[in-house]
């Protein structure tokens, strides 16, 4: 039996009653964040840009584009969906680095939404993708950022997704084979496109063409039925360093977002600058004038595509080490507002970005498990005030955010978009959603796509 065909036969024999509480539990945190984020980020500009693009296009009115108030077909819809899950750089965090939502939560509620399917079934599918993904970026130890030759859903995604829709679209073991055969030969994504609009179609592009992966599969389009370890397949394609296939195997023992689990992000922004956040944020309140700062000194790994001392927009700022220290020494906070242009160019910051220093040790290591920055202020008038972060708030094992945590960022983030009314409404639904019915999925579709914004509302109201 090839490994391929072994993987599909252990995917395809995953039911719900295979998942355990922990891993549905899980599963349900990343939906509501993946939700919650994907609402807020509907609203900036490069989805705005793409759902007018898909709008123009035309298609079948299968499933609805959140926040935007149209219906696309599933395959775009998940596109755009899985665009702005992924834009605000604010979905989960997996450990090795993915991005495992964007490719499966936009792909899972389209199918559901045009086909009337349950929150169960969701659940299920989504759990399927995501540990997929995370079982590949294991077996290839893909845990050093500054290592990565591609942009990890690109590659990974992309077959999350079409496992994803597999089990949604009912694929047997060869069925499921033939869309993972299909949807390898659309892997792909650069990594110089990181701080700009691009990156975030990396997540939507792999949700939609694993998802019309799947679609072409269970119309009976073949694929290599051997993709991973065929040569010049996946594996050696993308993993020619290190694969282990035994990790690949072992799907689901236990699934990878019980164990290590998620990092919820607090702050939407490339993770490892998470670490120079936490750590700025620590001296803020130090610091009672910054035009009083002299000098700043940020210590860290190895890792040279976050070493942007001076970012070209407030996007390109979610990927600089210095951009988002600066943010959190000025302001005390760092949210989605500290991303757009107007801050990034505002006379503060511009000073502050020319008296920080970016220090890249080799000796800090790499990998977010071990890894640790420190930042050192010295003032005008000789004091030095230091702070080390070894681990963000939300990371995995002991720093996972309490639930009243979690529930603010999901708030926060709902709260761009909807009223408190249907905030609490959408939540109340999310958090039980392997109970809803079809026709509970419906209305979470319903509030992400045709809702009263919280601005509308309060107009209405006045």
């Amino acid at each position: 039996m090839t490994i391929t065909r072994e993987l599909c036969d252990i995917i395809a024999a995953t039911r719900f009653e295979s998942l355990g509480g922990k891993c549905i539990h899980r599963v349900r945190q990343a939906i509501a964040d993946g939700i919650a984020v994907a609402v807020a980020g509907s609203l900036q500009e490069p989805v705005a840009l793409l759902a007018e693009h898909v709008k123009s296009l035309g298609g079948k009115q299968q499933a609805t584009v959140w926040g935007r108030r149209f219906k696309t077909s599933v395959v775009h819809a998940a596109y755009v969906n899985g665009v702005a899950t992924h834009v605000l750089d604010f979905e989960p965090m997996w450990l090795p680095p993915t991005h495992s939502v964007s490719p499966t939560v936009p792909v899972a509620l389209a199918l559901a939404e045009a086909q009337g399917l349950s929150g169960r079934e969701v659940v299920t599918a989504v759990a399927k993708g995501m540990e997929i993904q995370g079982r590949i970026q294991f077996a290839a130890s893909q845990y050093r950022p500054d290592a990565l030759r591609f942009h990890p859903p690109g590659i990974v995604g992309v077959l999350g997704a079409a496992v994803t829709a597999s089990h949604l679209l009912g694929l047997d073991s060869e069925g499921l084979a033939h869309a993972l055969g299909i949807a390898a030969s659309r892997a792909g994504s650069l990594l110089a496109n990181i701080g700009s609009m691009t990156k975030s179609t990396h997540c939507g592009y792999a949700a939609a063409s694993g998802l019309d992966a799947a679609l072409l599969a269970a119309r009976g389009f073949t694929a290599s039925p051997a993709i991973f370890e065929a040569p010049r397949g996946f594996i050696a394609t993308f993993f020619p360093d290190e694969f282990d296939n035994d990790k690949l195997l072992g799907y689901g023992k236990p699934f990878r977002v019980v164990d290590p689990g998620l990092a919820i992000k607090l702050f939407p922004s490339q993770f490892a600058t998470h670490w120079a956040i936490t750590a700025a944020l620590e001296l803020h309140p130090k610091i009672n004038d910054p035009r009083a700062i002299a000098r700043v000194t940020i210590r860290g790994p190895v890792m040279e595509y976050i070493d942007r001392p001076q970012p070209a927009s407030g996007l390109d700022g979610k990927f600089s080490f210095q951009y988002t220290a600066a943010a959190a020494l000025l302001d005390g906070r760092v949210g989605i507002d500290s991303f757009n242009d107007a801050r990034r160019f505002r006379s503060d910051m511009v000073a502050l970005l020319g008296k920080i220093e970016l220090i890249q040790d080799a000796a800090v290591p790499g990998d977010w498990s071990g890894m640790h920055v420190t930042i050192e202020a010295e003032m005008r008038d000789g004091r030095k005030l230091k702070a080390v972060c070894r681990g963000p708030h939300g990371a995995w094992g002991q720093r996972q955010l309490k639930p009243r945590e979690h529930e603010a960022k999901l708030r926060d983030c709902l709260g761009h978009l909807l009223d408190g009314r249907r905030v609490t409404r959408l939540l109340g639904i999310v958090d039980t959603f392997e109970r809803q019915t079809p026709r509970g999925v419906s209305a979470i579709v319903a509030l992400l796509g045709g809702a009263t914004s919280r601005r509308k509302a309060q107009r209405a109201r006045e």
